[in-house]
């Protein structure tokens, strides 16, 4: 019988693992984890699919969080229910800076909360903040491999289309609220955009739990929309070698 709501999970299937990995997609769970040891899946209800490997004989969970910050927060509350402490997300991005080109690594320092789940954690006056020590171990994960990380600001949104100012939806529609944020983001250095962040660091930096973030960037929003299917595989490759690379730094 599980011990928490959602993931199907008990404390003692985690064998006391600490750190965990939270893709978004639960399709990258089964690759992230064979990148680790002993790989073996645990289980998979709705959003939520985990597996458990290990690095040096400790072991790490990965578990997927589904998009956007209320199904964020399921996962996260309830791997913490369970023991862990620290979690490294891993995603894929689209930048709004113009020197940032398809293939090269965001690393989030802090996050735009244009969420509502961060809200229910703590107030808006609250900073969504990423944990020195884990955002360390991903730059330095990045550097390892080779690869210098953009190191900034994330929007991190609710929504897909409009909240990230796409007006290639059925109706068109962006509402006051967002016409002309993307340009208001690029004035201000904000390097790109995603749905989870926000929730995640905001969550974690308010009780005292560690928390990073690496996005491969899939396309330039500056240049076009729909990214090349070729980057976009090679890009998630090096992103989540990245991260497991740093949960071996947390360790």
């Amino acid at each position: 019988m599980s011990d928490v709501f959602h993931l199907g999970l008990t404390k003692a299937m985690l064998d006391g693992a600490t750190v965990a990995i939270v893709p978004g997609d639960p399709e990258r769970v089964k690759r992230i984890a064979e990148l680790m040891d002993n790989a073996t899946f645990l289980a998979s209800h709705r959003e939520y699919t985990s597996y458990l490997a290990y690095i040096d004989g400790k072991a790490v969970v990965v578990c997927s969080t589904g998009i956007g910050g209320p199904s964020t927060s399921i996962a996260v509350e309830e791997l913490a229910q369970l023991g862990v402490r620290s979690f490294l997300r891993i995603g894929t991005t689209g930048a709004i800076q113009s020197h940032i080109n398809p293939g090269d690594v965001i690393v989030t320092q802090a996050a735009v909360r244009l969420d509502g789940a961060s809200l229910h954690f703590a107030p808006m006056e609250f900073p969504a903040v990423a944990n020195f020590e884990a955002t360390t171990a991903m730059v330095a994960a990045c550097r390892d491999a080779g690869i210098e990380p953009h190191v900034g600001i994330t929007a991190s949104s609710d929504t897909f289309y409009p909240g990230q100012e796409r007006y290639d939806t059925v109706s068109g529609r962006v509402t006051r609220r967002f016409k002309g944020s993307m340009q208001e983001w690029q004035d201000l250095g904000v390097l790109n955009y995603e749905m989870e962040s926000s929730t995640l660091f905001t969550m974690c930096a308010s009780q005292g739990w560690k928390a990073a973030c690496v996005a491969g960037v899939i396309v330039n929003r500056t240049q076009q929309e729909i990214p090349d299917e070729a980057t976009m595989k090679k890009t998630e490759v090096n992103a989540i070698a990245i991260v497991v690379a740093a949960a071996k730094k947390m360790l």
